[in-house]
């Protein structure tokens, strides 16, 4: 801001000086910024009207598309109805409503919603429940948490504890101590340019075995990953891989938690990856999908034991001490009824089954590009690894990140020298050719 401008307390309209974005390089940004002012459908649009083909769904959470009329008019109605409702001691209806529904397209006894505003609440509430619930069952000695390398669990402190992103974690400190981590389940020479669930991995689970024998079972609450590691580039599990999790967590009484943030809503072609491998945890996370981005909302869905451990005791009591302000915000609850109806209407979890192998072929149609190191995809998920440019690790996939925004008008995810895409599922075939077509051409754009 401007001398002049700070003396007269006025803030200039569109300057780009106050805000400080997450998770971007600021100081190049404002140089050349990346900015959308609408969006409809597959599609955001920049202040000067030019399309943006919309290859991300947003940030893994449009999924629906964008703005979509039924969504915008539940928001809309709910804002001039009840703009908020106290979240403790009390409630409002639609929040209720919403818990139904969602529990009803979870597998098994997954009966119960804590609700909260993002992913990153989302994790952290788990974790919480996780060591409350042992210490309800009075085995309070079990607090230590097991996440995995490569994992992605927020920004919260608990998940950044539990994640395993490098960058993420190395600057914060110590973080939570009591803390272990699975081995992350990639490795190129064994699945490479794989297609849905790589055969090679299934043993890295039995890493929890070990950590078992190393601190006993009576000191563990929970082991939590994504089913699917996405912002770490696409990561299937490997065949086989959740079922042995699953089973080592039952055999020493840990939790399993699946932080479901990127993988419900129809993103792998169901409600929840756990309906797609046929693998339920205890406790499931989400967010992003559940209003199709339109209004900050997450939640963990915990099993009818573990929230019926919690009910004892004196009528009058508090039976977690865990929540937010605007847990179950009465516009987020409308935004998300409203987008579950889109989702059945339209059968878009169907329908993101049917692009899959579309997609699939698409993507992995890049395979002998110079570029290219490696793809993986499964459901409407998809990433490439770019081979880097030496000595400066993520200057190719940002300068690909760039080229495909400002020079081919499509918005992609970037990570390091991966590029991710997760479309809307609403997407066409001619659109899924038409996102690769673009990115080719950005590629070469960026090969010298």
């Amino acid at each position: 801001m401007s001398a002049d401008t700070a003396a007269s307390g006025i803030a200039t309209p569109n300057d780009l000086s106050s805000n400080w974005l997450p998770f971007t390089p600021n100081r190049q940004f404002k140089r050349e910024p990346r900015l959308v002012a609408r969006a409809k459908d597959m599609s955001y649009f920049k202040p000067d009207g030019t399309e943006v083909l919309d290859a991300t769904a947003g940030l893994w959470c449009s999924n629906a598309g964008h703005c979509r009329p039924e969504i915008v008019s539940a928001i809309q109605q709910q804002a001039g109805e009840l703009d908020f409702a106290p979240t403790f001691q009390f409630g409002h209806p639609k929040v209720f409503e919403l818990a139904n529904r969602i529990t009803s397209l979870m597998p098994n006894d997954l009966d119960h919603v804590l609700f909260c505003n993002s992913g990153s609440e989302a994790a952290d509430t788990a974790l919480k429940i996780a060591i409350a619930y042992h210490r309800a069952n009075g085995e309070g000695s079990r607090t230590r948490l097991i996440g995995r390398e490569r994992g992605y669990h927020g920004v919260g402190f608990g998940g950044i504890s539990v994640g395993g992103m490098v960058a993420n974690r190395k600057v914060y400190g110590p973080l939570l101590a009591g803390v272990d981590h699975l081995s992350h389940t990639y490795n190129r020479a064994e699945q490479q340019f794989t297609v849905g669930q790589p055969e090679w991995g299934a043993h890295l689970a039995d890493e929890l075995q070990r950590l078992v024998e190393l601190h006993d079972a009576s000191t563990i609450a929970a082991v939590i990953v994504e089913p699917m590691a996405g912002s770490t580039g696409v990561l299937p599990p490997p065949k086989g891989y959740l079922e042995r999790l699953r089973e080592l967590c039952t055999k020493h009484g840990i939790l399993l938690i699946f932080d479901e943030v990127l993988t419900g809503y129809g993103r792998l072609g169901y409600a929840t990856a756990s309906e797609r491998f046929g693998v339920t945890p205890d406790i499931l996370t989400f967010a992003k999908g559940i209003t199709s981005g339109t209004v900050p909302m997450g939640g963990a869905v915990v099993r009818k034991h573990i929230y019926e451990a919690f009910q004892t005791g004196p009528d009058h009591m508090i039976d977690l001490f865990h929540g937010y302000t605007y847990s179950g915000h009465p516009l987020a609850a409308a935004a998300a009824l409203a987008t579950l109806d889109v989702y059945k209407n339209e059968k878009l979890f169907e329908r993101a089954r049917e692009m899959e192998p579309v997609f699939a072929e698409a993507i992995m149609s890049l395979k002998n590009h110079p570029l290219i190191a490696d793809i993986r995809c499964i459901g409407l998920a998809g990433a490439v690894d770019l081979v880097p440019i030496e000595g400066l690790p993520g200057k190719r996939g940002f300068d690909a990140m760039r080229a495909a925004f400002h020079d081919h008008n499509m918005m992609v995810r970037v990570s390091g020298d991966t590029i991710a895409f997760s479309p809307p599922l609403i997407i066409s075939k001619t659109q899924i050719a038409d996102i690769f077509d673009r990115f080719t051409k950005a590629l070469d754009q960026v090969a010298d």
